[in-house]
């Protein structure tokens, strides 16, 4: 990662920036609580099955599963707790007691909620994406969840962004997921930048080391519960509560 040093507060580390790539869920829109609720549902259900297994933590969705591809989640969640399925067909039925029906069963779980709920952005988040536009910064989105043009869309944020790079595109390219840079760095050269001129913008452990396991010009966290101190050992230039403290 190519060291920017912040001479002017919180707002170096967009200077010199020529775009931003954003995570979507706890950064743009909080549909990273929902994906909490979703998981927590799952693996509450899941777990009632198995003899002697831990109950699902809350810590359990910082330490194995945000920020990173769905399946993954499954397997990585599944490991803490020495449980070994079949993987299943990628489309597996919900039902089917696999690491694809796992995680298919808590992606109804998740649009459910959302169809249900709707979805409105972070407001500070907005007013930073309306000032880089205002700026002539680029913009992308760069997710792990196959669900983010849905969110997008749910949230008005679409128009905003013309370049996304979600699970879909991660699979459809042959991209490692989250905490490698690679889907980050596809969305740069979507924009026709190198990865130097982009801002990482993340939420995730997972993601703020992929950030800064690139050559981006900075990686801004945002604490969304993770914690201040776990972003800037997982590499973040700085870490924010909300996107506005950088305006």
């Amino acid at each position: 990662m190519t060291v920017v040093p912040d001479t002017s507060g919180l707002a170096g580390a967009l200077s010199g920036a020529s775009a931003i790539l954003f995570d979507l869920d706890g950064v743009l829109t909080p549909t990273a609580v929902v994906h909490e609720q979703a998981w927590k549902q799952l693996f509450d259900g899941f777990l009632a099955s198995v003899p002697d297994a831990a109950p699902y933590r809350e810590s359990d969705y910082f330490d194995h599963i945000d920020g990173k591809p769905r399946f993954d989640g499954v397997r990585d969640f599944l490991t803490s707790r020495g449980i070994v399925l079949p993987e299943g067909p990628a489309d597996d039925e919900p039902a089917h007691d696999t690491v694809h029906g796992l995680g298919n069963r808590k992606n109804k779980v998740f649009n459910d909620i959302v169809e249900a709920g709707g979805v409105q952005p972070y407001e500070g988040s907005v007013r930073l994406v309306d000032a880089a536009l205002a700026r002539g910064l680029k913009l992308a989105v760069v997710s792990s969840s196959r669900n983010a043009p849905a969110v997008l869309k749910a949230a008005g944020l679409s128009d905003y962004f013309p370049v996304v790079v979600d699970g879909v595109v991660a699979v459809a390219q042959g991209l490692p997921g989250k905490p490698s840079p690679a889907t980050y760095e596809y969305a740069a050269r979507l924009l026709d930048l190198p990865s130097q001129d982009c801002v990482v913008v993340e939420d995730a452990v997972s993601g703020v080391q992929a950030g800064s396991a690139g050559d981006f010009r900075s990686v801004i966290g945002v604490d969304r519960g993770a914690g201040r101190q776990t972003l800037l050992d997982a590499g973040a230039t700085v870490v924010v509560n909300d996107l506005a403290e950088l305006l």
